[in-house]
């Protein structure tokens, strides 16, 4: 089964995650923004997911950490959560 380890960033507005991102883009430290600004429990931990398998996260998630090129930051991603910015650190 197909395993993949990501990071992610969630905030309540698409606004917010653009803004966010084009931080990132620009030099900010992707863990820094999550402990910062992510409204998700794993922002603590710089936004980390640890490793899971396909179907483990919602379908959203599932269709960008499973074909997203590794370690570059992909959103905005909506769910039913809000707005995320995810980065698949590993996928095999």
């Amino acid at each position: 089964m197909a395993k993949a380890s990501a990071r992610h960033i969630l905030v309540d507005s698409e606004d917010k995650c653009l803004e966010l991102k084009k931080d990132i883009e620009n030099g900010s430290d992707f863990a820094e923004v999550a402990r910062e600004h992510s409204s998700c429990p794993s922002g603590r931990k710089g936004g980390e997911l640890g490793t899971f398998g396909r179907g483990q996260m919602v379908p959203e998630f599932d269709e960008v950490v499973f074909s997203a090129p590794i370690n570059e930051v992909q959103g905005p991603v909506k769910t039913q959560f809000g707005y995320h910015l995810l980065e698949v650190t590993e996928r095999g």
